[in-house]
């Protein structure tokens, strides 16, 4: 039976950390000379990657499903920002990485709480 409680964001850590990995090795690769771009990606890249790590240790929280869902929301939102931004020149994408960025903000206050 699949994971439904805290251990389903271990999973999720998993598939998040892969998925920022290969876009990260992509993104190597993929600008060639607009540095503005490269940058925005390279930073959502690295938050991404970090906030999958960050999942890694939710179950050990103790609001594990509310802290869980702030940060892969917040991933989800900021890095997927960042990467449509970069990738697909979605200018308008770059607005949802502030809330991206205050969900994040929001999971790891709940973290201390």
């Amino acid at each position: 039976m699949a994971a439904v409680g805290p251990e389903l964001f271990v999973r999720i850590a998993g598939v998040s950390g892969a998925l920022a990995v290969a876009l990260g090795a992509y993104g190597a690769h993929a600008f060639r000379g607009d540095v503005g771009e490269k940058k925005t990606f390279d930073t959502g890249n690295r938050y991404h990657l970090l906030h999958s790590l960050a999942l890694l240790a939710v179950p050990l929280t103790r609001r594990p499903l509310l802290v869980g869902s702030l940060l892969a929301s917040g991933t989800l939102l900021f890095s997927g920002g960042c990467y449509l931004s970069s990738l697909l020149e979605m200018r308008s994408a770059a607005k949802i990485t502030p809330i991206g960025g205050m969900l994040l903000i929001a999971g790891w206050l709940c973290i201390a709480l």
